[in-house]
């Protein structure tokens, strides 16, 4: 059988079919249209060691003498005997192939066990994965592990993988490859504030523009494991697979079970080829929301401004308050009013009421209708706090339906079932039962049916712990219930846009992401924290999906204080909005924040359809990163806006050049300040210097080569300040 080259913009995948099993031989840098005999790939065989070259199969497998993770692991039940057929010896049946997509099928008649893999590699090099197991045989097979994993070449010798919690999610971590496993495991129920957004191996010290990089992404919103696995011949496995429960999938005779996609890009450019990658999926996708201007797409819109009310208003939800709170927005700018939670029924803290979907009577007398004519009337969109998947034990259908709570006993709840511990006064409401999704799907079809709602802020505040229905673990029936849950609600109201928020960030995939038009990158709003927690969430997610907000002065979570400049220079890079009392800013706080609106509004179509660009600064008190025009600019527009960040203070007087990546080298650019500028009085506090350089004062013009390698004297920041700057084609 001929081997399987599948190409696409700069990469290649190659998989070979010589041993009997489908075996992936290259992933990598593209390899031109001609492949060799791929027979001078043979590998010699070391003593002491099976007396055959091992493959390194794209379900690497026992019976192919692989010691390393195993790409399958399960057994038969047959009459009561747990156990059997617990090593499958897979072989190639068919492959079907167009040169970018590809389906093989795997079987082994002994064992009964059939395996499709689907390969699809995107137009922007990112590879799609997934495998489908089926049982062929005539007993019970129970799937313990079905992974999607891929090779690295030899020269990945670095691992970086994310971690983090509550406010500060997707923080790196790097460590060096070395023999054994690598494993990040996520038992949260949901993806996790601690989940690895990007697990990637590179070559010795590979960073924002330069090195090669493999990275992958398992989407998946529930239990999860992403590894390494590295063999004591020297080849090091990259994948994830969902972590199933005990006995929590068992196929009944010609049933199947299929994997989460394995999303997975290599870049000879860094960890910005990567994001490109990833960007060129996203931005690909027929339901993506994006600026029209930038994509045609009839159904494009650029991203509204937000106002939230949650750290305006928190529980304290008075119709009054809230118009004047709607005027204060609509004379800012702000295009979408999002009335967070503490609207519906016995909600007046977070002890009570989640599960009881109805507008609360003593509240709201007239519904949630003045509210919403108040804010539509003044040309903003209306948005709507949710939490459907969660239930407080104080609320009218935990007391009518405590058999709808999920815990660990097969006993219901209300017949002496133990619960798990709380969390934030919470449970989670058992959406496997037929009867609870149907009431959940109900309310907020009713919501949304009965009122001007355009957006819905789904929030998800716990994690899934002790997770069980009718006595059996069920994290993986619950994902694809809420999967199922977004996904007819979008058919119902196709208008609506669904932001995912879970505890800030804690549901942050691609699964996820299928289903939402962004996810709230995290609660915490302290723009210091937010510049680590955007940068590594943008390695994945294109900016226009990212939640990103100016909050109050002094931080909600941090007590950190910090300008209104950098709060919102750092707000520029996401989906802008603001979640802060703005009734209360007044003077010249309130035009900086104007001014500010104002040029997210000019340049967002620019921020939602560009290139990423992340500088390798050798200073690591500073950060340079922007979005760079997607094709050439035309002259005269913005081609380029850049951000210089200063986290603190700098071991060096000053900052010396710094080169702008990114740009077109053959073309000329004028730079200049947009905001803060040199010469602005009321700006003086960012700076700490008695001369800016000259371009800073008066703007320059320069070739994108002469920028990139000689680059530009940067200016003396304060710690935690920033400024941004602007490129205009010439």
């Amino acid at each position: 059988m001929d081997p399987l080259h599948l190409r696409s913009a700069g990469t290649s995948l190659v998989i070979s079919f010589d041993s009997g099993e489908a075996e992936v031989i290259h992933w990598g840098a593209d390899l031109g249209a001609t492949l060799p005999d791929l027979a001078i790939l043979t590998a010699p065989v070391p003593h002491s060691a099976i007396d055959a070259r091992v493959p390194a199969g794209l379900l690497p497998q026992a019976s192919s003498s692989w010691r390393g993770r195993p790409g399958l692991r399960g057994h038969r039940i047959t009459d009561g005997a747990a156990g059997l057929d617990f090593s499958s010896r897979l072989r190639t049946t068919s492959v079907t192939a167009d040169g970018t997509t590809a389906t093989i099928v795997q079987a082994d008649g002994d064992t009964g066990i059939s395996v499709e893999s689907s390969l699809t590699l995107h137009d922007g090099g990112l590879l799609e994965l997934r495998h489908t197991i089926t049982n062929d045989g005539t007993a019970p097979f129970q799937v313990d592990e079905l992974a999607t994993v891929l090779p690295v070449a030899p020269d990945a010798v670095e691992l970086l993988d994310l971690t983090g919690r509550w406010c500060r999610e997707r923080h790196p971590q790097r460590r060096p490859i070395q023999q054994g496993t690598w494993v990040r495991t996520g038992r949260h129920g949901r993806t996790g504030h601690d989940s690895s957004l990007l697990f990637a191996a590179g070559t010795a010290g590979f960073g924002n523009r330069h090195g090669r990089v493999w990275a992958t992404h398992l989407a998946w919103s529930g239990n999860h494991e992403q590894f390494a696995d590295t063999l004591g011949d020297g080849r090091t496995m990259i994948g994830g697979s969902e972590l199933l429960g005990p006995a929590e999938v068992i196929l009944a005779p010609g049933c199947s079970y299929t994997t989460p996609a394995l999303f997975a890009a290599y870049s000879d450019r860094g960890l910005d080829g990567i994001t490109e990658a990833f960007y060129s999926w996203f931005r690909s996708r027929p339901h993506h929301v994006l600026p029209a201007t930038a994509t045609g797409l009839p159904a494009g819109k650029a991203r509204p401004v937000v106002l939230n009310t949650w750290e305006a208003v928190y529980f304290d939800h008075n119709l009054d308050t809230l118009i004047e709170l709607a005027d204060s927005a609509a004379d800012l700018g702000v295009e979408r009013f999002v009335l967070d939670d503490g609207w519906f029924r016995g909600r007046r803290s977070d002890n009570a009421g989640l599960g009881d979907w109805y507008v609360d009577e003593a509240l709201w007398p007239g519904g949630l209708t003045p509210l919403i004519e108040a804010v539509t009337s003044r040309g903003m969109e209306f948005g709507l706090w949710v939490e459907p998947e969660m239930v407080n034990l104080d609320s009218d259908i935990a007391r009518a339906h405590p058999e709808w709570i999920v815990g660990p006993s097969a006993v219901a709840h209300k017949d002496g079932g133990r619960l798990p511990l709380e969390w934030r006064n919470q449970h989670v409401i058992d959406l496997v039962n037929p009867e609870a999704w149907q009431y959940i799907y109900d309310r907020v079809d009713a919501l949304l049916a009965g009122n001007n709602i355009s957006y819905l802020k789904w929030d998800q505040n716990r994690d899934l712990l002790e997770h069980g229905h009718g006595g059996r673990s069920s994290v993986h029936e619950q994902t694809l219930a809420a999967y199922r849950l977004f996904d007819e609600l979008r058919k119902a109201h196709p208008g609506v846009e669904i932001e995912s928020c879970s505890s800030g960030g804690a549901r942050v995939d691609l699964g996820i992401l299928e289903r939402t038009d962004r996810i709230w990158g995290s609660d915490c709003n302290d723009a210091l924290e937010r510049q680590t927690i955007q940068r590594w969430t943008g390695a994945v997610v294109p900016p226009e999906l990212v939640g990103s907000h100016i909050g109050p002065t002094t931080s909600h979570t941090t007590a950190r204080t910090h300008d209104l400049s950098f709060r919102g220079i750092t707000a520029m890079f996401g989906h802008f909005g603001m979640e802060w009392d703005v009734r209360k800013v007044q003077g010249r706080d309130r035009e900086e924040l104007r001014r500010l609106v104002a040029l997210y509004k000019e340049h967002r179509d620019l921020i939602h359809s560009g290139r990423r660009v992340h500088a390798d600064v050798s200073d690591d008190s500073l950060l340079l990163h922007g979005v760079v025009a997607g094709a050439p600019a035309a002259a005269g527009t913005t081609a380029a806006l850049f951000a210089l960040v200063s986290t603190r203070t700098s071991a060096a007087e000053e900052p010396g050049r710094i080169g702008i990546p990114g740009l077109e080298p053959d073309r000329h650019y004028r730079v200049e300040a947009v905001f803060p500028t040199a010469g602005d009085t009321d700006y003086s506090h960012t700076f700490t210097q008695t001369q800016p350089p000259a371009w800073l004062a008066e703007g320059a013009t320069a070739g994108g080569k002469f920028l990139a390698e000689v680059g530009l004297p940067m200016p003396i920041l304060n710690p935690e300040h920033a400024l941004l700057l602007k490129f205009t084609a010439l």
